[in-house]
């Protein structure tokens, strides 16, 4: 499978799994699971073929492991705009989170914090290198220092989803520390 149609199918993947289930008649369960073989019948009858390697390779290879397949079953991991519960205990985060965005967003967090947007929660990044390719999608990146020790010992909520990214779901300015 090559480079283009791999991205292909992780972009219908994560539109479907995270966002517009509907837009295919798919319906997640409360925890965001569906049937593999009900998902690629409902892509094919909406004009999107894969093949059960296909999905294979991209849950394999997806270098942010944006997929987790028990069984029978697909989920996205985090970063649903529908409704589903992950099931994700709380976690006792590392003393300091990152949060990649663009120039042009830093005013709003300075005097909003981080907010989750049309997502569940607000994803962090373990390392900065993590947070400047995620800031790095929408332009050039400025990295954001969370801290997280201060947040959670004030009483904030942490989860971690199956591929390593944080959840908040929120984060006030207060914890955030900006480049010079």
């Amino acid at each position: 499978m090559d480079e283009r149609r791999t991205v292909k199918v992780s972009k219908y993947l994560s539109k479907h799994l995270r966002h517009q289930p509907e837009r295919i008649g798919l319906t997640l369960d409360e925890a965001g699971w569906v049937e593999i073989d009900t998902l690629i019948a409902a892509a094919a009858a909406h004009g999107f073929r894969f093949t059960r390697d296909e999905l294979d390779h991209v849950v394999a290879t997806n270098d942010k492991r944006r997929f987790a397949v028990e069984g029978t079953r697909i989920r996205a991991s985090q970063g649903h705009s529908v409704d589903v519960d992950l099931g994700l205990a709380s976690a006792t985060p590392p003393a300091h989170l990152y949060h990649g965005t663009v120039a042009r967003n830093l005013d709003a967090i300075r005097a909003e914090g981080l907010r989750p947007m049309n997502r569940h929660a607000v994803h962090l990044s373990p390392d900065r290198e993590t947070a400047t390719r995620v800031g790095a999608r929408r332009g050039r990146p400025v990295v954001l220092t969370v801290d997280a020790d201060a947040m959670h010992r004030d009483g904030h909520v942490f989860q971690v989803s199956a591929n390593g990214v944080w959840l908040a779901e929120a984060v006030p300015a207060r914890y955030l520390r900006f480049p010079d």
